[in-house]
């Protein structure tokens, strides 16, 4: 039987994230950035934060959150010890203690980290996502649709793994480029088919009326090269100064031309948002190929919120700060979790936002 935690009202908040080691890799110690980040936030909103780490210590961590009885739980962890495939263990350990906790559930966190399970779903919803090859015992096996293809890996998000190696045109080197990638960064590997065409990012935060879009972001490849990928991969993200870091930037002004497709692309998040039950914020990323279909390639539901992170990007767009943006996910915890004072919205701020892939 499950016994909440009596918390007295407290204003006392466990931020919980997966523990960075000191030799990890730029992805994960981001986490750090989000972590301070979010605690500033809190405090002005009356909160008193405090930083859990997480790891496979779980008794550890259960009983820093039974002597700490926090209000609730800020929940950031997006991988344990490193370990992607992990992460839904955080909002399980919440649920058996009873504590009231941000973003979705442990059933949401883990149909949506699996990509090739999450794509499942996806199709049997009718909801168009990159036909997948998954792994077998014996490695990839050979395709039965056409190409190009782009391998991935099972668990882990951040585009780890990811460069222009991961795209493949022919389906009998599938199996090995898996191999590769399994060698250097551990896990399961899959592939699917390359949507060559647009990207965009589509955030998604809950509200009084239910959950709204915010502005959505496309994905800019300038001055890619020809015969150049044009895919958001990991130097993209997290190699300052690279190519890819530099050339890869976010825009959330559109033509009049693509009013009708930001409208199915609204239809669409709003869709996997329905599907999976989620709750608080999120992220559906898509693709829109050269006859204009949009793709589903994945759903994000705990998104980065540094100040860098393109769920940031997006909120100040709409003119709503980090603690604007953190106020509405508490909202959406149980009823009787205390709730912060009113807080001021600058709408200068959707002017100061990097423009980072974070």
């Amino acid at each position: 039987m499950i016994v909440p935690i009596r918390s007295r009202r407290s204003s006392r908040v466990a931020v919980v994230y997966g523990a960075v080691a000191a030799d990890a890799a730029p992805d994960e110690q981001d986490v750090l950035v989000e972590v301070d980040t979010v605690q500033q936030a809190l405090t002005a909103l009356g909160f008193a934060p405090v930083a859990v780490p997480l790891t496979l210590d779980l008794e550890a961590v259960r009983q820093r959150l039974l002597h700490l009885r926090p209000a609730f739980v800020f929940n950031l962890v997006e991988s344990v010890e490193g370990l992607g495939r992990l992460i839904h263990l955080a909002p399980a350990l919440y649920e058996s203690l009873g504590l009231p906790y941000t973003g979705a559930g442990s059933e949401a966190m883990y149909l949506t980290s699996n990509k090739p399970l999450a794509k499942r779903l996806l199709a049997a919803a009718g909801i168009a996502t990159p036909e997948g090859v998954e792994p077998a015992a014996q490695g990839l096996p050979m395709p039965r649709f056409p190409g190009p293809y782009i391998v991935k890996s099972v668990w882990e998000h951040a585009s780890i793994g990811i460069d222009e190696s991961s795209v493949v045109e022919d389906g009998r080197k599938l199996a090995a480029v898996a191999r590769k990638r399994q060698r250097r960064y551990g896990g399961e590997w899959f592939a699917e088919r390359f949507i060559d065409g647009r990207e965009f990012n589509l955030s998604l935060l809950g509200g009084p009326d239910g959950v709204e879009l915010l502005p959505p972001a496309e994905m800019l490849f300038v001055d890619y090269p020809a015969g150049k990928r044009r895919i958001v991969d990991y130097a993209a993200k997290w190699h300052a100064g690279s190519f890819e870091f530099c050339n890869t930037v976010r825009r959330f002004d559109f033509d009049e031309s693509d009013r009708a497709l930001l409208a199915q692309l609204e239809d669409i998040a709003r869709t996997c948002w329905r599907l999976f039950g989620l709750r608080g914020y999120a992220r559906v990323d898509c693709r829109v190929d050269g006859d204009g279909k949009p793709w589903v390639l994945e759903i994000n539901i705990n998104p980065c919120l540094s100040p860098d992170a393109g769920f940031a990007a997006a909120a100040a767009r709409r003119g709503l700060d980090l603690a604007a943006v953190l106020r509405r996910i508490i909202a959406e915890l149980p009823a009787g979790i205390a709730q912060p004072a009113a807080v001021k919205t600058d709408p200068a701020s959707a002017e100061s936002v990097p423009q980072a892939l974070r």
